[in-house]
């Protein structure tokens, strides 16, 4: 079934679902703040959050205000359970894992913006070549459990929804001017107006930073990236004191940006010797993305409050390429980089030996990609008696397509610069589509049992998965595909949350499971399975919070998907890993200490920590996928550190505030394997301080400092795909805060 034909059923069955219930539900109040957070969350309230059947995490506005980071990965690491891998050292496109789900281009998990799934194509090709911009969230959601059957597919490790700004309940707006090293300017501005009856608001991100890496002489050039981000959202709402209150809002979005960055990492020698070189042979790399987004939301709820339905409308376009190095000499960089002995010639030409003609190739990685769809949502009071039900039900249909249409130039090294010696044809190097239709529907209990509240839900999904293969000289496509393979996947996925309330502060949890991630168009690999377990405690008592989960990921075949980023093997085979083990411990804990010493100043502290216990393969098996090679039954899994913490500190008094953010990550595997990583084969363990403080100047002027890094700690956070990368330097950033 195709969108355009689904949308009646869609819209029809669950209204008729909805109006056709008898439900009891307290009195909705009037309000003219229509789209309030609910509509875009999948948690609900801040408050809730306590109570929900599984884990859960929420990043709210006031944590992110703190730091005012641009980088999503530096916001993550304060979420136990979350696993990020920098790379270009802004996480621009991202790598996060939830609980050892696998963490390259955030493929391994779902990615949702104000409840829409937002990768590129997130059935098809959901490596995140594009993530929503850091410095417009308004806050974040980590669904680590149960909770994750909502969303899909990908609910092995879960999801994460990002929130942007809403449309302010009255007129207001902020603008935030900030410069720093490296030519860092950035500009961060929102208005917006609500009334009765209508609401607005505007927003842009305009960023550039001109890097902190070093490109080779003679070529040198600018290492970093320009961004441009726009969103306009428009609502529309009935009368607030009506029966029926009627709301629709629209949104649109548009982002724009230019990086010049690269795959090309450096050997463990000349890292030692500068770890923010570039190879002159990366002089070239850069990528442009454009992504456009429209989003239309209607909501239905009638004025007792009985009942709500929200539909949402939603497409979104994205194009990149990202024209970079792929190989040298007929050797490819992965190569060339992790046995610099065997490819001597190769790596000299990389550090600007003059070479032969034709002896660089480097690739227009040229992608496009549409994901659209249609998802309807409807929450009935279904209680009989004194017991309460709250039935949740949820359709999806949806299509996505990436099409990859690349090739190569070749150059020659000539006095350190690079000269084209030959243009490949459009499309000689990869010409191919790959898309997914998908039919989706979920549905979901919250039944109270006195203390105890249990969540039992189950999702199916029907995903057809197609991938047509056209000739490498035929741009134009005109004789059709040269091959064509269909694949049609229908899996249910239970699970099941609870959560007793001991007393008022304390709570029990647990939860069971399926854990699954769909094939790619084309793949022979199986679907990826795991049965998913965990278990924990929460307590909360005025400032006190702390929270303790066990999780358990329990795979009968894990799957390993080759990107570019990874390396090894054509991009998008997959390979069946097989059985594997995944567990461990998370724990988080929050403190404000109100009036320090009689002082009038407070401490707020923030801690959290990830234990993994496990995380290893259950049989032997040998694969071309370059972080797994040929494993043996009890190899650990790469780029899954055993311990990782964060711990956060503040001092605030009236219209001032100082904070610190420390962060400690394990070394971990970049390839599967056993015991201590050999050399070239793991990242460094790291301690990476942060500060910020921000000062009242006027009633409507802040004034904001931030410095990363403040240790100026040296390290490796990757070696893929082709050589050491490193974190990023010390950087340091001053801004002005006005609101309007």
């Amino acid at each position: 079934m195709s969108v355009g034909q689904g949308i009646a059923i869609a819209v029809t069955g669950v209204l008729l679902c909805a109006a056709g219930s008898t439900i009891a539900h307290a009195d909705r109040e009037v309000s003219a703040e229509v789209t309030a957070l609910g509509t875009q969350t999948i948690l609900g309230a801040p408050e809730d959050i306590a109570d929900t059947p599984g884990s859960a995490d929420l990043i709210g506005p006031a944590e992110l205000e703190r730091f005012e980071y641009t980088d999503i990965l530096r916001v993550l690491r304060s979420v136990p359970g979350v696993y990020v891998q920098e790379e270009e050292g802004f996480g621009l496109r991202p790598n996060i894992g939830i609980r050892g789900s696998g963490l390259d281009r955030s493929s391994r998990i779902a990615l949702l913006e104000d409840g829409v799934l937002i990768a590129p194509a997130p059935y098809s090709a959901p490596a995140a070549y594009y993530f929503p911009t850091a410095r417009r969230l308004h806050a974040i959601e980590v669904l680590k459990g149960p909770a994750a059957i909502s969303v899909g597919p990908r609910t092995t490790g879960g999801a994460i929804n990002l929130i942007s700004t809403p449309i302010p309940e009255r007129a207001t707006g902020e603008l935030n001017l900030n410069l720093g090293e490296d030519g860092l300017m950035e500009t961060h501005a929102w208005y917006g107006a609500s009334g009765e009856r209508f609401g607005w608001l505007a927003e842009t991100v305009q960023h550039a930073n001109d890097g902190f890496k070093s490109i080779d002489a003679p070529a040198g050039g600018d290492t970093g990236f320009r961004l441009s981000d726009y969103v306009v959202k428009l609502r529309a709402n009935t009368d607030p004191s009506a029966q029926w209150l009627h709301g629709v809002e629209l949104k649109l979005g548009y982002t724009d940006q230019h990086s010049n960055e690269t795959y090309l990492g450096l050997t463990d020698a000349d890292f030692g010797a500068d770890p923010y070189r570039r190879y002159a042979g990366s002089q070239l790399d850069n990528i442009d993305t454009l992504h456009k987004q429209v989003q239309a939301t209607y909501v239905l709820e009638p004025r007792d409050g009985r009942w709500d339905f929200a539909v949402t409308a939603y497409r979104d376009e994205f194009a990149r390429n990202w024209f970079k190095l792929d190989s040298v000499g007929g050797a490819g960089i992965g190569d060339i980089l992790s046995d610099p002995a065997a490819f001597m010639q190769e790596l000299d030409w990389i550090r600007g030996a003059d070479s032969p003609a034709d002896a660089f190739v480097l690739r227009n990685n040229k992608r496009s990609y549409y994901s659209q769809g249609i998802q309807a949502r409807a929450a009935l009071d279904v209680s009989a008696g004194a017991l309460p039900v709250r039935l949740t039900t949820g359709l999806r249909l949806h299509e996505d397509e990436e099409d990859r249409f690349q090739d190569d130039d070749l150059y020659r090294m000539a006095d350190g610069l690079l000269e084209l010696t030959a243009d490949k044809p459009a499309g000689s190097q990869t010409n191919r589509v790959g898309d997914a239709d998908v039919t989706a529907l979920f549905a979901e209990a919250e039944i109270g049992l006195g203390q105890l509240a249990l969540t039992p839900g189950a999702r199916w999904e029907r995903i057809d998965l197609t991938r047509r293969d056209f000739a490498l000289d035929d741009p134009a496509r005109a004789m059709g595909p040269t091959a064509v393979r269909s694949h049609e996947v229908n899996v249910l996925i239970p699970g099941l949350g609870a959560v007793y309330r001991l007393n008022e502060h304390w709570r029990l949890l647990g939860g069971v499971y399926k854990g699954f991630n769909p094939p790619s168009p084309g793949s022979d690999a199986d679907e990826e399975e795991s049965v998913n377990y965990e278990a924990g405690t929460r307590f909360e008592r005025g400032d006190v919070r702390a929270e303790a989960i066990f999780f358990h990921a329990d795979y009968s075949n894990l799957v390993g998907t080759v990107t570019a980023s990874t390396g090894g093997g054509e991009i998008g085979a997959q390979f069946d890993g097989g059985e594997a083990i995944v567990s461990g411990l998370e724990l988080q804990a929050g403190y404000a200490i109100r009036n320090l010493a009689g002082s009038g100043l407070d401490l707020p502290l923030a801690f959290a920590y990830t234990y993994t216990a496990r995380a290893e393969f259950q049989r032997s098996f040998e694969s071309d996928f370059e972080p797994w090679g040929d494993v043996m039954a009890g190899d650990s899994l790469p780029y899954v550190p055993e311990h990782q913490a964060q711990l956060q500190a503040g001092l605030t008094g009236g219209r001032w505030g100082f904070y610190v953010n420390a962060s400690y990550v394990d070394e971990a595997r970049t390839r599967a394997g056993a015991g201590s990583a050999p050399p070239g084969e793991g990242t460094d363990s790291i301690f990476v301080v942060d500060l910020a403080g921000t000062v009242g100047i006027t009633s409507r002027i802040d004034g904001f400092l931030r410095v990363e890094n403040v240790l100026d700690d040296e390290y490796i956070v990757a070696r893929r795909p082709a050589g050491a990368r490193p974190g990023r330097d010390r950087a340091a950033l001053i801004g002005l805060k006005i609101s309007l």
